[in-house]
This record gives structure tokens, C-alpha cells and sequence, in this order.
């Protein structure tokens, strides 16, 4: 037997539905938003990750899924969103037509992780991007939406938001932690000497227990912020104030990717174990220019379905309800199976979900199947039935049965 790889899954009828609500839930409130979708390739060069993700980040450095193909060129299946957008936003022109760009996506990405509740190897996100616009209240926009879908979807987060400077500023910050981290370099890990060197800002994302207690007393990121930055995140947090969104301060968040400046927030549950984060994002004013576009500013999120499933089946298994089927047709012999498809099709074309017997059984076993699918209604089709041209339509929570003429069955049905 054949099984799935290690750290993907497969979703199952049974529980499909639920991934439905959610994409659902969020196509709405992209719309509300005015996003628009944009769907990308599941692989891009490997170059893209490499410009854009950042080759200090874990993502590119362990967690790539990336192969040579047939002409020799170097793909990665993509671990993110983000660049794959930017890339589409720089290749089609979108920079010459209305700005802002408002775009969202639902996607599976991939990352070679250590499988754990809440964490695959194949996962799924819905992200939105913003390119175009600077200021700090498209920041609260991008905020708002995610506060709105996930409030929509019933899950208990916490807000955090912290800003992480431009290169201006982060230069000063970056000597301030080298400086900081010089004396304890014995006790950080592998990864974070080397960070250390290329990129000290990643030394504050490090999960290891030891390099986060060296951590606890850096400096703050928000001591060293020029004038601008100040300004932005004091509009953020004014924007959010506004609106009522609740928010916390935390100058540790730097989010796992190269590409952030200012802005970076994260909603987060404990609801899920260590793997709290729901959904993150931020600011990326240099990324379109990086990926060898104009100066573009950028904003965007991301938020793991994988996550937000696990947190809606914590605060309750049916807060998803799965839709059934309105009616079941049971046919006792081959004529009145024959004539209990074709009322079926005619009330799939008139849009109600009607299902019948495609296993020959017995009418008992086919009340029986009905139940289990759930269906509201149970129309019986016999000899007498199809002499008189009528259903016995039964009423499964009531119990109640009623005559109901073929002519009239459509518009019967189409009233519940």
C-alpha cells in the first residue's frame, strides 16, 4: 500500500465542508475589501525565494522544496505567497494601472518542517497583498480585514503589532544587537552565529529555549526607529484605536522573512499549543525593487486554514454546519428507479440538492442511506406512485408524509 507523504494530508469529504466555509468566509471578506484574487503557479525559480524571501532566512536556508527540471533549471514549489505575487505585479505592469493593487489568494505552499499539529509540510493559506500605497492606514486596512475574518469565523486571537524599522533606521538597530549579542555568542546556537554576522535582526525570531533567554534583554527595535518610522507606527496605532481594534505592543515580533520593514504584526491563539500564530504579516516597501520592479511600498497577511480549522473545532465542532441534501428519492423496482432519476435531474436544474439509489438496494436500506446523508425529505416511489404520477414525500424530522404531484415536485422543493 501506497501511503501520503509524511507531513501533507488528505481532506476527506466528510470534511471538506469545513474548508469550504472558510474560503468562503474569506472570499467575502476580500470582496467587502474590494481584493480581487490573483492565482500564481505552485513553483516559481528558485532565484525569486532567494531575492526575495532572504538566503538568511530558515525558509530558504532549510526549508525549500526546490529541484532541478528537465532543462536544468533550478524550481522551488513555493513556501509563501508574497513573492509570487510581486513577481506577477513586476511581470504584467501592473504598476502603470490603478494603484492600489488589492489582491488575495488562497493557496497550498510547501516547506520541509518537522510535521506537528498545526504545521505540514503541504499547508494552505489565504493572504492578502496591497501594492501601492505607504501609509500607515493601509496598514490598518490589512489589519482590519484579518481582525474581521477571523472574528466572522468565530476564532479567539490576540493581536500584536510592533515596527521593525526601514534600512535606515534597522542599520543602527542591527549595531545595537551585534553589540548586545557579542559577549553571549558562545551561548547561541549554530544558526544564530551565523545570523549574527549576516543578518542580526533574525537572532530575535529564533525558537531554541537558550538563544531566546539571551534575547529576553536586547534592545528594543522601537528605542531606535528614525523620525518617520515613529510617525507611521504612532498612525497605525492611532488608525487601530479608531476602529476599535484591540492590539498589544511586542518589539520581539520580526516575523521569519527578509522582506518586512516597519509594520509586522501577529494574530495569535493559545488555544493551539506553540504553534499559536494564526495569522502574520506586515510592510514590505522594498520588495518590488528588489525583485528588479520600481519603488513600490507593499502591506499583505497570511493566515493558515490548517490553524484557523484547528481553532474553530476548539471552540466547537458544529459552529461549521454541513449542508445535506434537500430531498432522497427511493425507487422499489427498476421503473420507478428510472422515473425517480429523471425527478432527480429535473430538480438538480431547477437548484435543489436531491440525491437518489445508485446501489440497487432494498427500500429499507435506502431509507436508511437517506438518514445517514441527512436529508430533509424521503420521496417514495412505488407502482401506485408512478400509476397515479405522485410521490410520497415524508418530512424525516417530523415523520409527516404528503402527496405531492410530479408536475408540482419542482416547485414543492424549490420552497424549502
Amino acid at each position: 500500500m501506497i501511503n501520503v507523504p509524511k507531513g501533507t494530508k488528505d481532506v476527506l469529504p466528510a470534511d471538506a465542508y469545513k474548508w469550504q466555509h472558510v474560503e468562503n468566509v474569506a472570499r467575502e471578506q476580500a470582496k467587502l475589501y474590494n481584493y480581487k484574487e490573483i492565482r500564481t503557479p505552485v513553483f516559481e525559480h528558485t532565484e525569486l525565494f532567494l531575492r526575495g524571501v532572504g538566503d538568511t532566512t530558515d525558509v530558504v536556508t532549510k526549508e525549500m522544496y526546490t529541484f532541478k527540471d528537465k532543462g536544468d533549471r533550478s524550481i522551488t514549489l513555493k513556501p509563501e505567497g508574497t513573492a509570487g505575487v510581486a513577481r506577477s505585479f513586476i511581470e504584467n505592469g501592473m504598476a502603470s494601472g490603478a494603484l492600489p493593487a488589492k489582491m488575495y489568494y488562497i493557496i497550498p505552499a510547501f516547506r520541509y518542517e518537522r510535521p506537528q499539529a498545526g504545521r505540514l509540510r503541504e499547508f494552505h493559506q489565504f493572504g492578502v497583498e496591497v501594492f501601492g500605497a505607504s501609509g500607515a492606514e493601509t496598514d490598518a486596512e490589512v489589519i482590519s480585514l484579518a481582525d474581521s475574518l477571523l472574528k466572522k469565523l468565530g476564532v479567539q486571537v490576540r493581536l500584536y503589532i510592533n515596527s521593525i524599522g526601514c534600512p535606515t533606521c534597522r542599520k543602527a538597530y542591527n549595531e545595537a544587537l551585534k553589540a548586545y549579542f557579542a559577549p553571549h555568542l558562545d551561548g547561541l546556537c549554530y544558526d544564530c552565529k551565523t545570523r549574527y554576522e549576516k543578518n542580526p535582526l533574525r537572532l530575535l525570531d529564533c525558537k531554541e529555549e537558550d538563544c531566546k533567554k539571551i534575547n529576553a534583554d536586547a534592545p528594543s527595535i522601537l528605542d531606535h526607529l528614525c523620525p518617520d518610522c515613529k510617525a507611521h507606527f504612532e498612525k497605525l496605532k492611532s488608525y487601530l484605536e479608531e476602529a476599535g481594534i484591540e492590539y498589544t505592543i511586542n518589539d520581539r515580533i520580526v516575523r521569519g522573512l527578509d522582506y518586512y520593514t516597519r509594520t509586522v504584526f501577529e494574530f495569535v491563539s493559545t488555544a493551539i499549543g506553540a504553534q499559536g500564530t494564526v495569522c502574520g504579516g506586515g510592510r514590505y516597501d522594498g520588495l518590488i525593487e528588489q525583485l528588479g520592479g520600481g519603488a513600490v511600498p507593499g502591506v499583505g497577511f497570511a493566515v493558515g486554514i490548517e490553524r484557523l480549522l484547528m481553532l474553530i473545532e476548539k471552540n466547537g465542532a458544529d459552529v461549521i454546519k454541513e449542508e445535506k441534501p434537500v430531498v432522497y428519492f427511493v425507487g422499489m423496482d427498476d421503473d420507478c428507479r428510472k422515473k425517480a432519476f429523471s425527478l432527480c435531474l429535473s430538480l438538480r436544474a431547477g437548484g435543489v440538492w436531491a440525491e437518489t439509489d445508485h446501489m440497487s438496494r432494498s427500500v429499507k436500506a435506502q431509507f436508511k442511506y437517506a438518514d445517514k446523508l441527512g436529508a430533509k425529505y424521503v420521496a417514495v416511489l412505488g407502482g401506485n406512485e408512478l400509476a397515479e404520477e405522485k410521490l410520497s414525500v415524508k418530512n424525516m424530522a417530523t415523520g409527516e408524509t404528503e402527496s405531492v404531484s410530479f408536475q408540482e415536485v419542482c416547485t414543492y422543493f424549490q420552497e424549502e
